[in-house]
């Protein structure tokens, strides 16, 4: 005797089976985005983020930490957010850090200017 099958029993288990192929599917994107988080936290560190922004560099490695945790648990989803994250914090920390060095090379080269001028009104009194 031939045993037919509902059909819910075959929509629940297309829909299982597209949810499980959704969830494996999410695992290469998952780690291309934790590596890249990993890359511009290691740009931010190189920048001197950790110094110039200390808040923002412990922020994007705490966050890179997290979705590490998360790719290893198989949350591919909260690895991709908590990386994109750790993205924009690293990146936010390299912009302050350049800035900051930025603006430090701006204030030096005032100062020099101001103590050229200071020689040249010296020198013509």
């Amino acid at each position: 005797m031939k045993k037919v099958l509902k059909p819910w029993v075959w929509a629940v288990c297309t829909a299982a089976l597209v949810l499980a192929s959704g969830c494996t599917s999410l695992k290469t994107p998952a780690t291309a985005d934790v590596a890249v988080s990993k890359a511009a936290v290691d740009n931010a560190a190189r920048a001197d983020g950790a110094e110039f922004a200390p808040v923002e560099m412990a922020a994007a490695r705490s966050k890179l930490a997290l979705a590490n945790q998360a790719m290893a648990g198989k949350n591919y989803k909260q690895a991709m957010d908590l990386a994109a994250q750790a993205q924009a914090d690293a990146k936010l920390a390299q912009s302050m850090a350049n800035s900051a060095k930025a603006q430090a090379a701006a204030d030096a080269l005032q100062d020099d200017i101001r103590v050229l001028r200071e020689e040249l009104e010296r020198n013509n009194h």
